[in-house]
């Protein structure tokens, strides 16, 4: 057989000594006219309380997260100087942020980074996150429609939320901050048979049959606020129900084999360095793998008063806790330089991972190439919400043009960035939120 005629799918696996990987995307899958294309990915990145921005000519100034200069005619400040060997990767993203958030306290952004809704004098209903309006259309062909992963895990509460990613409802989708328990759940194998995994998969369905069922009679006798809040419980069944389905559907498809050598997979809350690196080690495992094509990852929430991450910073020997740090940075030139110091190390694993996506190669390019990446705050400054830092790498292959900093108008949303991008994941979409078209600068 020709090298030429030899074909193979994306599905291929090889056999052997009694182990079953699931191949990587090899060149001739993609020279296979029945194969699929190449995945496209999409990760978002957040981090909360905002960035140093001090007066130009100050000496604090040299920590200001924003670039030096415009277009493609600018210099890295000394926070993101890690990116300097990816400029050619990502675009810097002045100027953006969400209509509906600038009036909303400063703690409250967070939830809506992703969503572009407004959460305020008691209207707390959330949309869809474009993550997860991504993760519908892309998420139909891998294991996982999507990874959702956060330092405090869970789902918080609403405008302290513990999640990026919120359902076609607005129901908070709840997020992992255990990496053990994330590397088991992407490859780990199920020491009971395929038998009675279907078995238990089997009567959880049952179950959850049986509780769709009954509230429907329940739900006719109550009253409209008590509704409201069975329906916010039955949506979250109804996520569990989606899981067990897609468990059913891929029970006898083998997870790759992925050795967990060099991963912190024991990091928490005393190990900030390790933990928030072995988190994109997995993001960039779970892409690696097929294993999803959509991952979020809030590296804190913004609760000041019981966030885990919120310590952060002390235990990497800097000056404060990360709200207080925040506040220190917007009072004054002395207290820039320890946010600095934070935005320097969060930049150095960011630099990490998009580093590991770029030289991983998969058909005609990298793992970049097909994956964009999100990086950010919804604060400028502390309670600031307007001018997102934001950060777009990747995604060269889906027709994205990098290597600027890009400034743009008040009056633009953010939500026309989610639309050019949704639209390069092959997401066909009109508008997202309070959009106004596509964001101008950012196609090749």
């Amino acid at each position: 057989m020709t090298r030429k005629s030899w074909h193979l799918s994306r599905r291929s696996f090889l056999y052997g000594s009694g182990v079953t990987l699931a191949l990587p995307f090899l060149e001739c899958m993609a020279a296979n006219v029945d194969a699929p294309t190449p995945p496209r990915r999409f990760c978002a990145v957040y981090f909360p309380y905002g960035i140093v921005q001090r007066q130009p000519g100050s000496k604090a100034a040299e920590w200001n997260w924003f670039p030096r200069g415009s277009g493609r005619d600018y210099s890295f400040n000394r926070s993101l100087v890690p990116l300097e060997s990816l400029r050619s990767e990502l675009t810097v993203l002045g100027g953006l942020s969400h209509p509906r958030g600038r009036s909303m306290g400063g703690h409250d952004t967070a939830d809506t980074w992703l969503t572009g809704a407004e959460l305020k004098e008691g209207h707390l209903e959330n949309s869809v996150s474009m993550d997860q309006a991504a993760a519908m259309h892309l998420g139909g062909r891998t294991r996982y429609r999507s990874l959702v992963l956060s330092s405090d895990g869970g789902i918080g509460e609403p405008t302290r939320s513990s999640t990026l990613s919120f359902g076609r409802n607005g129901q908070p989708v709840p997020a992992e901050n255990r990496p053990r328990a994330v590397f088991d759940r992407l490859f780990g194998v199920n020491p009971r048979s395929v038998a009675a995994q279907r078995q238990s998969l089997d009567r959880s369905r049952s179950m959850l049959d049986l509780v769709l069922d009954h509230s429907k009679s329940v739900r006719s006798s109550l009253g409209r606020h008590d509704r409201v809040k069975l329906d916010e419980y039955l949506e979250s069944v109804r996520q569990i129900e989606r899981r067990v389905d897609r468990s059913q559907q891929w029970l006898e498809v083998p997870k790759p084999e992925v050795k967990a050598t060099g991963l912190a997979l024991d990091a928490d809350d005393t190990t900030p360095a390790e933990l928030i690196r072995t988190m994109y080690d997995l993001m960039y495992l779970a892409f690696q793998t097929d294993s999803t094509q959509v991952a979020t990852y809030q590296i804190g929430n913004m609760n000041g008063a019981t966030s885990i991450a919120g310590k952060f910073p002390q235990l990497l020997g800097l000056a404060d806790n990360m709200h207080r740090m925040a506040h220190g940075a917007r009072k004054n030139d002395a207290g820039a330089e320890p946010l600095g110091q934070w935005d320097l190390f969060l930049t150095q694993q960011f630099a990490y991972f998009l580093g590991r996506l770029r030289d991983t190669r998969e058909g005609d390019g990298s793992l970049l190439d097909r994956t964009i990446v999100l990086y950010g705050s919804s604060n400028s400054q502390t309670h600031v919400n307007l001018n997102y830092p934001l950060v777009v790498a990747g995604g060269r292959n889906l027709g994205l043009g990098h290597g600027a900093f890009r400034e743009y108008a008040e009056d633009v949303p953010l939500s026309n960035l989610f639309v050019t991008v949704l639209n390069r994941l092959g997401v066909p979409v009109e508008g997202f939120a309070d959009s106004t078209g596509e964001l101008p600068g950012l196609l090749a």
